[in-house]
């Protein structure tokens, strides 16, 4: 994983057809039921976040959040945030946290 995060996304905009630019995302880690950050960043050009946090995360619950709100801006939106809560089992590999959103829904599975 050589400069890449272990924990990275990408947004496609389901409204649009295409990937969502400059949303918003932070990584945080669960530390006894508190919210730490780890790490945040931007969604380039094409939708995706490589730099969001660090190259290696030990096991353990974290979640992706995404800025949905500022994100859709002036047009009508019913989620202000997008929260994906997750977990680590294996620290060895990468973890892909992909977001297909729309103003009124989304979806999102564990992608590579």
């Amino acid at each position: 994983m050589s400069g890449r995060s272990h924990v990275t996304s990408h947004v496609l905009d389901a409204t649009t057809g295409r990937p969502a630019a400059g949303v918003g995302v932070r990584l945080e880690a669960s530390d006894a039921g508190t919210w730490r950050a780890v790490g945040a960043g931007t969604t380039d050009d094409d939708g995706r976040v490589g730099t969001l946090g660090p190259e290696q995360l030990p096991a353990g619950r974290y979640r992706v959040v995404f800025d949905t709100a500022a994100y859709f801006g002036d047009r009508p939106t019913f989620y202000a945030e997008v929260t994906i809560d997750f977990l680590i089992d294996d620290p060895a590999q990468h973890y892909h946290v992909p977001l297909l959103l729309s103003p009124f829904a989304y979806s999102t599975y564990r992608g590579s």
